[in-house]
């Protein structure tokens, strides 16, 4: 599955989302602060900017109910290809259980 977004336009689409879910829930910036730890300036910055750090992003997802899903969305079982170069290629390696040495 290839997406057609910058990094740039994903972490303002995430920021979006964010602050729709909070506001869909009824808080104010300064309620999803107290409640996640995260600074409310740091909150700030993550709806207008975009800039969070890993930490702060998940203490808000916590609050927000989705920390589940982003977990999900990262946890990959199923090898996903972007060719049929990449199938055809994989089709007749064995499975590396370890790292290559240097």
């Amino acid at each position: 599955m290839v997406f057609m977004l910058t990094a740039e336009e994903a972490q303002r689409k995430i920021a979006d989302n964010c602050c729709r879910r909070r506001l869909a829930m009824g808080l104010t910036q300064a309620d999803l602060s107290a409640r996640s730890g995260v600074s409310l300036p740091s909150l700030r910055r993550f709806e207008q900017k975009s800039a969070i750090s890993l930490e702060g992003f998940l203490k808000l997802q916590a609050i927000l109910g989705s920390l589940n899903d982003v977990l999900t969305a990262s946890d990959q079982d199923e090898t996903v290809f972007s060719s049929i170069d990449e199938i055809l290629g994989r089709a007749d390696r064995p499975k590396r259980k370890r790292g290559r040495r240097k």
